[in-house]
């Protein structure tokens, strides 16, 4: 580790208010071209759907190998259009991982199916691909592998299973786009992969923004008819749809950002390195176990977030949940912090009526230890080290 991010041995952390991530300290370098897109889009006046769109969509497609690349609103867009697409509906059932963001089961229950919840992969976070199998039944239409904080789930597993039982596979990439697996992208592996640009992601636009991916061309043209309403002609509606569009400016905006994301994901990936180089030493503590991400060696872990877990040791002495002690510390030192996720989804009140769910143990505890650490890729030198000068403090302390 460079001498210049070794914590320092008294453990004397200054106050930095060090944020979770900063948008404007990447797009005000770019400023004057993402300027100059909206002085294009403006002067266009073609607002919705058109060339920016277009242009966009071959970059991403590109980007992902994949055949087909549709524009949406949102990446939670994305796999409503994706479910709409495969005719997932009332009496039918989707495979998804408990632990992960809200909108992969939301989706599900929105087009009147029962989401399936999987526990996770303790080192990863990613769904147990070994625990799939067991919650297939006939009415199995579908499963939604996570690429969860930029590391892509076990593919090899899930696709086998998926073809010998006949069932869809729709690939959550919206935290990984640019992530690989066995040296292929993810997003182009199953029927449908879907990706978010909100603004905290590697590629973020300026607001909504999401891509659906796909190697089928009747999916990828369905999916471009249930984006516009289920229109096509004009004024014809042979399915109902809805108004799932990608706006023009924020694919200009996109179009100014993609060529920086390698840049922006390498910087990343070197910012997660130092805290696993740091933090490392502080496996197995006596008061307090801080268990960084493990990243698999068959896949690239693009880092859209650095989540350690952080357990209480054989001596915890503290009040309560080590994690919340953790993340209270930092925020005393001005250290931002996020919980992704502090409620698995098969404990979340909204989904009690597609119920009971059995125990996760997994999921419910990386709900309880789970925190995530500043990994944007403009952290300052001196930001990261602070950072990680206070998590040993913490580790020294507790």
């Amino acid at each position: 580790m460079p001498g210049s991010l070794r914590p320092a041995v008294r453990y004397h952390v200054e106050s930095m208010n060090i944020p979770l991530l900063d948008v404007c300290r990447q797009n005000l370098p770019v400023e004057t071209a993402l300027e100059a897109a909206f002085r294009r889009v403006l002067r266009s006046g073609q607002f919705i759907l058109g060339k920016e769109v277009e242009e966009f969509e071959q970059t991403a497609a590109a980007a992902a190998r994949a055949r087909f690349a549709v524009g949406a609103s949102s990446g939670t867009d994305a796999i409503l259009m994706a479910l709409m697409a495969l005719g997932i509906g009332p009496g039918d059932e989707v495979i998804c991982p408990a632990f992960t963001f809200f909108a992969t089961a939301g989706c599900v229950a929105r087009v009147g199916a029962r989401p399936v919840f999987a526990d996770s992969c303790p080192a990863c976070f990613n769904i147990e691909a070994g625990g799939i199998e067991r919650l297939i039944t006939p009415r199995t239409k579908a499963i939604i592998p996570v690429h969860l904080f930029g590391q892509p789930a076990e593919l090899d597993p899930i696709l086998a299973l998926a073809r010998r039982t006949g069932v869809a596979v729709i690939e959550d990439a919206a935290q990984a786009f640019g992530a690989e697996y066995h040296g292929r992208p993810v997003g182009a592996r199953g029927e449908f992969g879907i990706v978010s640009f909100f603004p905290s992601k590697n590629l973020g636009a300026l607001g909504d923004a999401g891509l659906l991916l796909t190697n089928d061309a009747a999916l990828a043209e369905k999916a471009r008819q249930l984006r516009n309403h289920g229109m096509h002609p004009k004024y014809f509606h042979a399915m109902i749809g809805g108004n799932f569009r990608l706006d023009a400016l924020q694919a200009a905006f996109l179009n100014v950002k993609a060529p920086h994301l390698a840049e922006y994901t390498r910087k990343r990936q070197e910012h997660a390195s130092l805290y696993n180089g740091a933090f490392t030493r502080l496996r197995g503590g006596e008061a307090v176990d801080i268990v960084p991400p493990e990243i698999h060696p068959d896949r690239t872990h693009i880092s859209n977030q650095y989540t350690l877990r952080v357990r209480p040791g054989k001596r915890w002495a503290g009040a309560g949940n080590p994690r919340d002690a953790l993340k209270r510390f930092l925020q005393e030192r001005g250290v931002a912090s996020e919980v992704y996720y502090p409620v698995p989804l098969h404990r979340q009140e909204c989904f009690a009526a597609f119920g009971p769910y059995p125990p996760l143990l997994v999921a419910e505890a990386l709900a309880a230890e789970a925190l995530s650490l500043p990994v944007f890729p403009e952290l300052a030198p001196e930001e990261q080290a602070a950072v990680i000068e206070a998590v040993c403090a913490f580790a020294a302390l507790a």
